[in-house]
């Protein structure tokens, strides 16, 4: 005869039904990446990333380009070359690395690192509009803070421009730089 603790046991079935995912539990918050691409290939794997309904953003900027018989030309051109920002959870970074044109996720060994959704907001703004340009030269001079407006709180570096006050955005992960126009009386400076 059997102890009743072994029957309970031998009536059990032998496999055991995975757990349904509890609907309560929180989804991985959604956070934004740098995305390295190939060069010229930012757009094609935002439109790719898109049909994945994963959010994407390249910033862009206009230039005007005089070609060789004289015309002038508006070009529309990315503000980060070969960067593009990802929307999404880490569960999708598979997703993402797997998209035609994507070399890798910026981060660190120890893995892809997110951005301030600050930086990426003010990237985004309709604020900016066409004042943003890429700043290529070294970032030399005092680091200062926006204290009004949609971009409070944004950290960057003064420098001038012809007679007008510039604010550089450094998304420091990438080492990419962004100027914008802004008034000398919406900036305060970052205590030392």
């Amino acid at each position: 005869m059997t102890s009743p603790s072994l029957q309970n046991v031998i009536e059990q079935p032998a496999y055991h039904m995975p757990k349904t995912p509890d609907e309560s539990a929180p989804a991985p918050e959604r956070l934004w990446y740098a995305v390295f691409t190939l060069s010229q290939n930012e757009r094609s794997a935002a439109r790719h990333l898109e049909a994945c309904e994963i959010e994407s953003f390249v910033p862009t900027y206009e230039s005007v380009r005089v070609w060789k018989n004289r015309q002038r030309v508006k070009v529309v051109q990315a503000l980060f070359p070969t960067y593009l920002f990802v929307r999404m959870r880490s569960t999708e970074h598979s997703t993402v690395l797997r998209t035609p044109g994507v070399r890798r996720i910026v981060g660190n060994h120890k893995g892809p690192s997110p951005l301030p959704g600050a930086e990426i907001e003010f990237l985004r703004s309709q604020i900016i509009g066409e004042k943003v340009e890429p700043y290529t030269d070294l970032v030399v001079g005092e680091r200062v803070r926006i204290k009004c407006g949609a971009m409070q709180g944004l950290e960057g570096v003064l420098v001038r421009k012809k007679n007008s006050l510039r604010f550089v955005l450094t998304i420091e992960l990438i080492n990419q730089h962004a100027a914008v126009e802004v008034a000398a009386d919406e900036l305060e400076p970052i205590g030392a």
